[in-house]
């Protein structure tokens, strides 16, 4: 695929490394092109060492238009900020309190609404206000961040779920059986509409399903990582030595 990029790291804070050159990159340029930078970021441990890096590191911090940025969430437990499943908390705790973002510049997900479905029709109507979207369209965002559960699902488009079948919405809520609750998501379309895609897989517990994903048939309803694939966008995964374990050498770039 032309605009696939698949690398290997040794360890996942070499993702987080990478991962931070990129994003003060793709800012410079959307800056330089539009006058705003908008990122959606997304929960686990190695986005949470890439959010540590961007606001502690002084040259990445240094780096970032922090005044011209809009952040966005890719999903969201159905719980509360403060509660410690909260992908927006472990955000706040790691980047978004100790960086010069305003209020304003930053969008979550309400997911302590009793109603998940009230929270995902809210959101999306946010992401279309800051977005400027017309009926029909999907927002552009410069960067996405993605992670894989180890049964090959991502965002919180599970294996199974209706979600995986919805294509007139942004973001819908999504009722996952096996954990007995409710998520709030972007949709596939959605997320393929961004610019650049970056998921970061790490972990021997991926290795299967991270094969099956990036070599095996499609099968996005065993598979939902399957899905993701820009329309006119870039994805590149980043995985570390545990994840890639399976994965055929031909298959890096």
């Amino acid at each position: 695929m032309a605009n696939r990029t698949v690398k290997l790291f040794n360890h996942c804070s070499e993702i987080a490394s990478f991962a931070s050159g990129e994003v003060v990159r793709i800012a410079e340029q959307s800056i330089s092109a539009r006058g705003v930078f908008s990122i959606a970021l997304a929960g686990g441990s190695t986005p949470k060492m890439l959010y540590v890096l961007l606001a502690e590191h002084p040259s990445l911090r240094n780096s970032l238009p922090w005044d011209k940025m809009q952040v966005f969430f890719g999903d969201e437990r159905h719980v509360g900020p403060g509660h410690a499943d909260s992908n927006f908390q472990m955000a706040t705790d790691a980047m978004l309190s100790k960086v010069p973002l305003r209020p304003e510049q930053i969008h979550r997900i309400k997911g302590e609404y009793p109603d998940a479905a009230k929270a995902a029709v809210e959101y999306e109507e946010e992401i279309r206000r800051q977005f400027e979207l017309r009926a029909g369209e999907l927002p552009r965002f410069d960067v996405l961040l993605l992670g894989m559960g180890n049964e090959g699902h991502t965002l919180s488009l599970f294996p199974g779920t209706k979600a995986l079948h919805e294509t007139g919405r942004v973001v819908t809520r999504n009722w996952v059986g096996k954990l007995y609750t409710e998520r709030i998501t972007l949709t596939a379309p959605a997320a393929n509409a961004a610019a650049n895609i970056f998921f970061m897989v790490t972990g021997s517990d991926k290795a299967c399903a991270l094969k099956a994903v990036l070599e095996g048939p499609y099968e996005p309803e065993q598979l939902p990582a399957q899905m993701i694939q820009p329309t006119s966008g870039m994805i590149s995964w980043l995985i570390d030595q545990a994840a890639g374990s399976a994965l055929s050498k031909e298959i890096f770039t």
